[in-house]
């Protein structure tokens, strides 16, 4: 079977932190590559459905999950079920594989120092 070329080319979202590649997206699940340029952080964020599992493919970085935060480290997956608090910073050039439910635009932005907060 021959995919159209569209079909093949994943959907990029430019942030201000970095960008994200959208590889897989269905009803069912989601697929995507968050690149975060060192010192810069995503939002601390929550999510109301959005259940998600990220692995830090490369890179180092800061992870807040709930009161804690820790240095999260290559190799290392981290599971985040609706409703709990979040924020990943880069300490160098990272790359995070992230799977999750489909809801995708599901964000609560608690603090964003991009001016994001409460989108």
């Amino acid at each position: 079977m021959v995919m159209e070329a569209d079909a093949r080319t994943p959907k990029v979202v430019d942030k201000p932190w970095g960008r994200e590649i959208w590889y897989a997206h269905t009803d069912r699940y989601a697929g995507k590559v968050l690149e975060v340029t060192a010192g810069h952080a995503l939002s601390l964020q929550k999510h109301r459905v959005k259940h998600e599992t990220l692995y830090l493919q490369s890179g180092r970085m800061t992870f807040t999950l709930g009161e804690r935060s820790f240095e999260w480290a290559p190799g290392e997956r981290i599971e985040i079920p609706p409703d709990t608090i979040h924020r990943m910073e880069a300490l160098e050039d990272s790359v995070i594989l992230e799977v999750s439910t489909p809801e995708l635009e599901d964000v609560v932005r608690l603090e964003d120092r991009y001016g994001r907060a409460g989108t």
